[in-house]
């Protein structure tokens, strides 16, 4: 008996929220609590007439909705035709600005290029050429330049490995502007920070890789495993002159 109530309250309730539109609620009143006897529950027959009439009502209501879905999808395909089409204007109409956003993005002026490897440290003078030889025999002086980060203490003829240098070819010819300290046998010139009329002679010689570094994390009892490669680029430097220091008395004094 009050499974027979639930699923009439749960029918009830169903057949009232999806099809008030189109079965009048006072006939669905009537044809329910018509079909009850004194004792409180309707008979079988009364029931199977009732789920008949759900049964009927869903088909018409499916086509109905059916159809509605229909015409709202016709609007909606209507509606996104038309956001496409402005979807495209607006790819048109954007087009050239992306374009300049990349040519923005990719390109800078030549000022904006030198500023910035001023601020590494170094400036780009231009290729070598087959007829020039710029590599002179060893001299006894030394200096402290930095490059990026890194400080790095030379003499003509050493090569040294650094990161890689932007907007720069190999056979280059470079000057490190950032000179921290020369030195020599007979006098030690000290920069505070930098020295503004010395300057390192550089070509370079080949951008490579550095060897793979494995970088591994682990997290214990969280079954958490990373493990990543990296190789750094770096450029490699050939250091071919020394400038802002009296060489001769170096020289003579090594003679």
């Amino acid at each position: 008996m009050m499974a027979t109530r639930r699923a009439l309250g749960a029918l009830t309730r169903h057949f009232r929220s999806l099809h008030l539109a189109t079965f009048p609620l006072q006939e669905f009143r009537t044809s329910i609590f018509q079909s009850f006897t004194p004792f409180g529950y309707p008979p079988m027959s009364n029931l199977v007439a009732v789920a008949r009439t759900t049964q009927l009502c869903n088909s018409e209501t499916r086509r109905f909705s059916s159809r509605q879905t229909s015409t709202f999808d016709g609007e909606e395909d209507e509606e996104d035709d038309s956001e496409g089409e402005v979807e495209e204007s607006f790819s048109e109409e954007g087009g050239s600005e992306g374009s300049t956003k990349r040519v923005r993005s990719s390109g800078k002026s030549e000022a904006e290029k030198l500023q910035e490897a001023a601020a590494i440290g170094y400036k780009v003078v231009g290729p070598l050429t087959s007829s020039e030889n710029p590599f002179k025999p060893y001299e006894p002086v030394f200096a402290v330049v930095q490059v990026g980060s890194h400080q790095f203490k030379v003499s003509n003829g050493d090569s040294i490995f650094t990161e890689r240098l932007k907007y720069c070819e190999v056979n280059d010819k470079l000057i490190l502007n950032k000179v921290l300290l020369l030195g020599s046998r007979t006098e030690t010139i000290i920069g505070r920070p930098i020295l503004p009329d010395a300057a390192v002679h550089a070509i370079i010689e080949e951008h490579a890789l550095d060897a793979k570094v494995i970088i591994f994390k682990k997290k214990r009892r969280k079954n958490y495993r990373r493990t990543k490669g990296h190789r750094q680029e770096l450029t490699k430097l050939r250091i071919t002159d020394i400038q802002g220091i009296d060489k001769s008395e170096a020289l003579a004094v090594a003679a």
